[in-house]
């Protein structure tokens, strides 16, 4: 990660910024029945932060999140979605945001552009947890945020479970082919609630959304699960339980 570099240009550049609007992102991942968040640490610091930053003058607000998250966690090419805008008066804790001025080295200057009111729009992606390095961690581990990171992973944790209409939201958080009882576990654990296993099953099957791959080898063919993968030709497609 390049926080150290990517914080000085920031102290540096004001004219390359669009002012008064920043990004956060929340990245989840799905492993071992959890939900994962990727987050970022100040370098020489215990201060733990959602991936964010500054538009540039030259891009869109959709080309910032990409080079962001590119930067601050070397994760790329993943889809970003905007799901809220944050926009309290008092976002900036100049306190915190000296710590992470001075951890490079830096003098804090509290009228210093960065410090002033910005309204963040808050992107989220869903992830296979296999596929994204750095892992994510755990949410049931998740440290004190700093400034209002905790409030931007609640917000998007509410707004996830409306995300599950869509099978592209499924299809992100898994790995390209799983059993049915890896979906169901996935949707238990977005919605907080158990399913019952027969009723999952005969719907997901009935929304004509799911190809039937192989059997899960274990030895014992006749009791392997089947594996699954959304159909390509419906990703996209929109349903609900």
């Amino acid at each position: 990660m390049r926080h150290a570099d990517n914080l000085i240009e920031h102290l540096d550049s004001s004219r390359k910024f669009l002012p008064g609007v920043s990004i956060d992102c929340v990245i989840f991942g799905f492993h071992d029945r959890q939900l994962k968040v990727l987050l970022v640490r100040f370098r020489n610091t215990d201060l733990w932060a959602l991936p964010g930053g500054y538009i540039r003058l030259e891009e869109d607000m959709d080309e910032a999140a990409a080079r962001i998250l590119e930067e601050r966690t070397a994760v790329k090419n993943i889809y970003l979605e905007q799901f809220f805008t944050f926009g309290q008066r008092e976002r900036v804790d100049k306190t915190i945001q000296c710590r992470i001025v001075e951890s490079v080295g830096r003098r804090f200057d509290p009228d210093h552009w960065t410090t002033r009111r910005f309204v963040s729009v808050g992107y989220y992606a869903l992830v296979d947890f296999l596929e994204v390095v750095p892992t994510p961690d755990s949410l049931h581990e998740l440290p004190s945020l700093v400034f209002d990171h905790t409030y931007i992973v609640n917000k998007a944790l509410e707004i996830l479970p409306h995300r599950l209409s869509g099978n592209l939201v499924s299809s992100n958080l898994l790995p390209e082919t799983f059993t049915m009882q890896e979906l169901q576990s996935l949707y238990e654990t977005v919605l907080g609630k158990k399913l019952v296993r027969a009723n999952f099953q005969r719907k997901m099957l009935g929304l004509g959304i799911l190809e039937r791959v192989e059997k899960k080898f274990s030895g014992r063919a006749h009791k392997a699960p089947y594996l699954y993968r959304f159909d390509v030709k419906t990703r996209g497609a929109y349903y609900e339980l």
